[in-house]
């Protein structure tokens, strides 16, 4: 069962986070320009390389948090690349993402051996979706928020009168309203295992 659900959610307190480095890796000029004026816009420090050899060169030197790659490129290609960085030991750590405009099967297979994070097929994926999946990836699961239950909330009464509670978002203990508590068990996709708690007395509706 799927619901639709929107909370406003505000933050206490904001911790300035350091940039995340990106290496973006590509012999498509136009392409790597549009994902370096994407990423920066999105707070990443961003390195750039034309092709594998480059982009080795670079990975070593600047040693980026991430590095995202195309496959086919001159020189050196993206699955030489990324057994060349598994080899140093600075850089064999280093998470890989890699952009296909093919998404071939064998591609997939061969980037899950070399233990690529994640395989990312172009013309499929919004570049907003690319940052926010190459941002998952630093995103420690077990993150718990707490957000506000409001009645006013889109499909708030559809939820609580589908989970059979009462739908005066109140708790019937000490009467303080309901909050729905969020743990982030899956960054990559979104999943979150969900409770409806008091903030209160602690109570969970069942």
């Amino acid at each position: 069962m799927v619901w639709e659900l929107i909370f406003v959610a505000s933050r206490s307190s904001k911790t300035k986070m350091a940039k995340i480095k990106i290496l973006i890796v590509d012999d498509d000029i136009e392409l790597r320009e549009m994902y370096v004026e994407i990423f920066q816009n999105a707070n990443f420090e961003v390195v750039v390389a034309g092709d594998g050899v480059e982009g080795l060169d670079r990975a070593t030197k600047d040693l980026p948090d991430v590095i995202f790659t195309g496959i086919v490129m001159p020189r050196m290609d993206g699955f030489s690349m990324i057994e060349s960085l598994k080899k140093t030991v600075m850089t064999s750590g280093i998470p890989v993402v890699i952009s296909s405009h093919m998404g071939r099967e064998e591609d997939n297979i061969r980037a899950a051996k070399l233990g690529v994070k994640d395989f990312i097929v172009r013309g499929t994926t919004r570049p907003i979706e690319v940052v926010e999946r190459i941002s998952s990836l630093f995103v420690e699961a077990g993150g718990e928020y707490e957000l506000e239950f409001s009645p006013y909330a889109k499909d708030a009464q559809k939820l609580a009168k589908e989970l059979n509670f009462q739908a005066s978002y109140l708790c019937l203990d000490c009467n303080e309203k309901l909050m729905l508590k969020l743990k982030l068990t899956n960054p990559k996709d979104r999943v979150f295992e969900a409770k409806i708690i008091c903030p209160n007395c602690g109570a969970v509706v069942k």
